[in-house]
């Protein structure tokens, strides 16, 4: 079992941090007329890749230094100019003279998002019958990315809704460019020989992301969720991870099976959000 200190909060940020720079990077590597906006600030980064896309926000503030106004001020500025509104994902750790500044600059509150963690290696538990759980190929990508696009498209109802939607063409190539970034794991679950649900995550400093999952909506309820993650905690050990975490919306079915499988609420991030400036 392990608290959700300050410094454990830290760590998992940085390592957010590093995924949206990976992927950022992802995006340049693609070329065709990106402009791929990467800029660090107070130990957290800003990262904008294409307009709407789910990449584009602040990670990270709060855990090292003061934010110095004027390059915020440059960095709101660079997000306005490419259309685009600018969110901050903000830990409940985090000094709290951060969310103090961002208020006054005109920042609102739009949802929550809940960091859930366990300790590795992960508890035994038996493997859903009947579900099949393997790494994921290149020559698989295409479908893979489609059965998340359209289990994103298509969440549970439970809990608070999220603050996000992205059109589906976006999300595409969002988590087609996550994919390709450097120590990325991509699998994929059959349920009786159907691809019934896909899944990833990566390692940054001991911390295992479990990045997404989805699961087609005539296979949910049959286990394909609890096999994916039993998959990927146990590769998160092997390769060394002392940690792993997920984010869920509060009240959500994720959170309660992610509960049932010994997850605990680490932290909480507030996602504030400024729009831009008229005219």
């Amino acid at each position: 079992m392990l608290f959700g200190s300050i410094e454990l909060a830290a760590r998992i940020e940085r390592a957010e941090c590093r995924l949206l720079e990976d992927g950022a990077a992802a995006v340049a590597r693609r070329g065709e007329g990106a402009d791929v906006f990467v800029r660090p600030i107070a130990g957290g980064l800003a990262v904008h890749t294409a307009s709407g896309s789910p990449m584009n926000k602040i990670a990270g503030l709060g855990f090292d230094g003061a934010i110095d106004e004027t390059e915020l001020s440059d960095i709101e500025s660079s997000f306005f100019a490419r259309g685009d509104a600018l969110a901050v994902e903000l830990s409940n750790l985090a000094d709290p003279s951060v969310g103090a500044l961002l208020t006054r600059r005109g920042y609102t509150l739009e949802g929550f998002e809940n960091v859930l963690g366990q300790a590795l290696p992960p508890p035994e538990f038996p493997p859903p019958e009947g579900i099949e759980v393997r790494k994921s190929g290149a020559l698989e990508l295409g479908a893979w990315v489609d059965v998340l696009v359209t289990g994103f498209a298509t969440p549970d109802t439970e809990g608070v809704p999220s603050h996000e939607s992205f059109e589906r063409d976006v999300l595409r190539e969002a988590i087609e460019d996550m994919a390709s970034a450097d120590g990325f794991y991509r699998y994929a679950a059959r349920r009786d020989g159907a691809l019934a649900g896909a899944a990833s995550w990566r390692s940054f400093d001991g911390v295992a992301q479990l990045t997404g999952a989805a699961t087609l909506p005539e296979h949910r309820r049959h286990g394909v969720q609890t096999a994916l993650l039993a998959t990927r905690l146990a590769a998160a050990s092997q390769d060394g991870c002392d940690v792993a975490v997920m984010t869920a919306q509060p009240g959500s079915k994720s959170h309660a099976n992610a509960q049932r499988q010994g997850f605990e609420l680490f932290f909480t991030r507030a996602v504030l959000v400024r729009m831009p400036r008229p005219g």
